[in-house]
């Protein structure tokens, strides 16, 4: 905390309460100092829901560790390599295992706080918050919520740590948007089970120690999931796919799976039952990613302004032109319209966290984890295009700060649900069961 033995908690308390930020005493005498985007939000949320010293703690290191990794990531992002430092750099400042329970190893970031965190790397880029999402949304998280005791103590310590690394096998060559018709099979054999097939364009992939993998009994034709180790026999990376639009400093593979044993012990929540897991799984995984869209538009939103002041075109600075001052304007509405709908999402989702059993609340966190992700996605690549658009010809450079987000949001829109399947899903859950346009 940034606070000086001369300065008072009860004179900041005070200047807190002066500013409206009336909630903020819940987490106690200290100064929030954080980038300034950031630092509003943080603020913003904790005036309305209130957050503890522990949880501005996390956001703290959230923000010191987006500082570490601007030179690493923009440098890998040019050379189009994997960056090792973004887990290096999330194990330092101990926020691989942010969501997960402290009894586990974990901070016990509830889903806003984890939304925030999100938003703050997602400043740095996308790729980041790939590696951050696939590991803790779909993979630590899902087995904190459908594992068993057993499996919770054996995996989540190790995850928290950076000890494991989640990937999450559910796409396959011929099953993305309709992941029911998957085609990797499982079938019984002594103490567990033999798995066959494929998976596609996996997210770290490559680099992940375990993997959330989800396939189909050959006998019964029901799904089920399974918590495999990549270093099983049988496990390979096909494919590295490298030739990407962008996203470049994130691992995506292509995975085959030749027979590959999984113990019994390593079914993840009950036969049959993985579609559940593999829902559940992308609930969190939309917020995550409509967190991490947040902080890309805050970044072109900061990009354009600084290129609005002092580039000077016809005899003055861009940014006193009309047309200029429209793509920053839009870029601001961009991100206010999609704000409150990521937080509220996740405070939906922690309601739903709190009781387990409620349909509805389930059904309500759906929805609105669908709508955060298809508008924050959508809008925040329209914004990384009006930001290139305000840097002119330097913007259509690689170079430039805000061609990485363009490169980078294209897969926001179609990874983890792609637009068509969240406006579909939307109107299902408006319209109700018997309007399902897919099943």
């Amino acid at each position: 905390m940034n606070m000086s033995s001369e300065e008072s908690p009860i004179l900041i308390l005070q200047a807190l309460r002066k500013e409206g930020y009336l909630n903020l005493l819940l987490f106690g005498p200290y100064e929030i100092v954080m980038e300034e985007i950031f630092e509003e939000s943080v603020k913003e949320v904790a005036s309305t829901v209130g957050l503890k010293s522990e949880e501005i703690s996390i956001l703290e290191d959230a923000d010191r560790a987006a500082e570490e990794l601007l030179a690493s990531e923009f440098e890998r992002y040019v050379t189009r390599k994997y960056n090792p430092e973004i887990k290096e750099v999330l194990v330092k400042y101990n926020l691989l295992g942010a969501p997960i329970a402290r009894e586990y190893g974990g901070r016990g970031a509830r889903q806003i706080v984890e939304s925030l965190m999100l938003e703050r790397l997602g400043q740095v880029g996308l790729g980041v918050i790939t590696l951050v999402d696939v590991h803790q949304c779909l993979g630590s998280l899902a087995v904190q919520e459908w594992g068993s005791e057993e499996q919770k103590k054996k995996y989540l310590p190790k995850a928290a740590s950076g000890e494991i690394l989640f990937a999450y096998g559910l796409t396959e060559p011929e099953a993305g948007s309709d992941p029911a018709s998957l085609k990797t099979t499982y079938r019984k054999e002594g103490d567990g089970y033999r798995i066959k097939g494929s998976k596609y364009l996996i997210s770290n992939g490559s680099v992940a120690t375990h993997m959330i993998v989800f396939a189909r009994s050959s006998d019964s034709g029901q799904i089920s999931s399974f918590i495999v180790n990549t270093s099983e026999k049988g496990f390979s990376v096909e494919i590295r796919l490298e030739e990407k639009v962008g996203l470049f400093t994130s691992d995506t593979s292509m995975i085959s799976l030749e027979d590959v044993f999984v113990p019994k012990e390593d079914m993840l929540h009950v036969e049959g039952k993985g579609m559940a897991v593999a829902y559940s799984a992308l609930l969190n995984g939309r917020i995550g990613i409509g967190s991490g869209c947040l902080g890309v538009m805050e970044d072109c939103l900061k990009q354009a302004k600084e290129r609005a002041r002092n580039r000077v075109q016809h005899g003055k600075e861009i940014g006193k032109h009309q047309l200029i001052q429209r793509h920053i304007a839009t870029i601001a509405s961009n991100l206010e319209a999609c704000r409150w709908l990521v937080y509220r999402a996740a405070m939906k989702k922690e309601e739903y966290d709190r009781n387990r059993s409620d349909v509805r609340l389930r059904a309500q966190a759906d929805r609105l984890s669908a709508i955060a992700k298809y508008m924050a996605s959508t809008l925040a690549f329209d914004s990384a295009d009006r930001a290139m658009q305000v840097f002119g010809g330097f913007g259509y450079s690689i170079l430039s700060p805000v061609a990485k987000h363009f490169l980078d949001t294209r897969v926001a829109r179609i990874y983890e649900g792609t637009d068509e399947i969240m406006q579909l899903k939307i109107a299902s859950l408006e319209l109700g069961k018997d309007f399902e346009a897919y099943r």
